[in-house]
């Protein structure tokens, strides 16, 4: 199916995003900070890096499971079918989305992204409370998070992440959205390589399995400091209530869930488009 020209304005759109994005030009504190990044991920011993790797993925895996045995998955699936029967009758299967067209789907997918920003902001904020629980769930609860926002926007564009291939995309997706930006790029042209050269097969991922790497552990580094200024912050209260660490987590888990779901949104709709509008890469 050849794209409207409607698809060829959202195409250009996507290709001066990703001429903004990828060119990585960090500033004073920036350059600081991924000197000391890369100095901390040095320091851990050569033999961690597989070991590292396959324990991400496994827990990666892990929570994919989690989510698509979960109700709330299963309502999601249902809501983007019936929200797509209100522009066309012909929708049954999460496939034909694809059906629709781009500002159609386009329009679906940033309102579940909304919704997901909004839950990363109110997780944040509980976890800004500085309560033990709340804050040692803080990591996974946002990883959880980042996973289900970029398979929910899988799904929007027809995308069924029930089968292996799509499900290994999207965990490479929230890899490659979470790492430092200076590898965003890399990653970014690796998964459209895979998709142009890689043929799916229907009950196995025919591509590389292994998802992340070592530079993914900038995360939780990162999520070290957060939690050490959260505690902090824990005893500046506003009327009883720890205002400045509520106010950090909500702002980090937010700022976490835009570049997540910014990047897989754009990954999404440039997939669509080339495969589905003859748009090429």
């Amino acid at each position: 199916m050849n794209g409207t020209q409607r698809d060829e304005q959202v195409w250009r759109d996507i290709q001066e995003w990703e001429h903004d994005y990828f060119t990585y030009e960090p500033t004073d504190f920036g350059r600081t900070y991924d000197k000391w990044l890369s100095s901390q991920l040095e320091k851990l011993p050569s033999e961690w890096g597989g070991t590292v790797s396959e324990w991400i993925d496994a827990s990666l895996f892990h929570i994919h499971a989690l989510i698509q045995n979960s109700q709330f998955q299963l309502d999601t699936r249902k809501r983007i079918l019936s929200e797509a029967r209100t522009f066309r009758e012909d929708i049954y299967e999460i496939e034909d989305l694809q059906k629709c067209t781009i500002d159609q789907l386009i329009y679906m997918a940033d309102q579940e992204i909304a919704r997901n920003r909004l839950t990363s902001l109110a997780q944040g904020g509980l976890a800004g409370t500085g309560g033990l629980l709340l804050l040692g769930s803080d990591f996974p609860a946002a990883v959880t998070l980042g996973v289900r926002s970029v398979q929910s926007i899988a799904l929007h564009y027809g995308f069924d992440i029930q089968k292996p291939a799509e499900m290994m995309r999207s965990l490479k997706v929230f890899h490659m959205a979470t790492l430092p930006k200076k590898h965003q790029g890399e990653k970014w042209d690796e998964l459209f390589h895979e998709l142009s050269t890689t043929e799916d097969h229907p009950i196995f991922y025919a591509g590389n399995d292994e998802v992340a790497d070592i530079n993914w552990l900038s995360q939780p580094l990162k999520q070290g400091i957060k939690a050490l200024a959260i505690v902090m912050l824990r005893k500046k209260l506003v009327q009883g209530i720890p205002l400045f660490g509520m106010a950090l987590g909500a702002a980090s888990n937010y700022q976490q869930s835009r570049r997540i779901t910014e990047m897989a949104h754009r990954f999404y709709q440039k997939r669509f488009l080339s495969e589905n509008r003859s748009m090429t890469f």
